[in-house]
């Protein structure tokens, strides 16, 4: 089953957020090799594809795990919520309808 992984960061996390970045993408990338990811990015915190100094608000996860207690899990195990980048994970099944 999907599920969305909808995660807000904490107030002045840029810095913890591109120190961890990487190890944060390689945990994606690892799903999207599995063919269980369907998308996942950040949200600028300002409407801008670069948002630059203004940083993020938070990051969104769709994908495929056992069960809700597997995505949880997964979740927990993100580098960004180690680094305390996240203020608050907040994990849900998600029904795919469109495309």
């Amino acid at each position: 089953m999907l599920y969305a992984i909808i995660s807000e960061d904490k107030p002045d996390s840029l810095q913890r957020r591109l120190t961890a970045r990487p190890a944060h993408l390689a945990r994606l990338q690892e799903l999207q090799n599995q063919g269980r990811l369907v998308l996942a990015g950040p949200h600028p915190a300002i409407d801008s594809e670069d948002p630059g100094e203004a940083g993020f608000t938070g990051s969104l996860v769709v994908a495929e795990f056992d069960d809700l207690l597997s995505a949880q899990q997964w979740a927990e195990a993100d580098p960004y919520h180690a680094a305390e980048v996240y203020a608050n994970v907040i994990v849900k099944p998600f029904r795919k309808v469109l495309p």
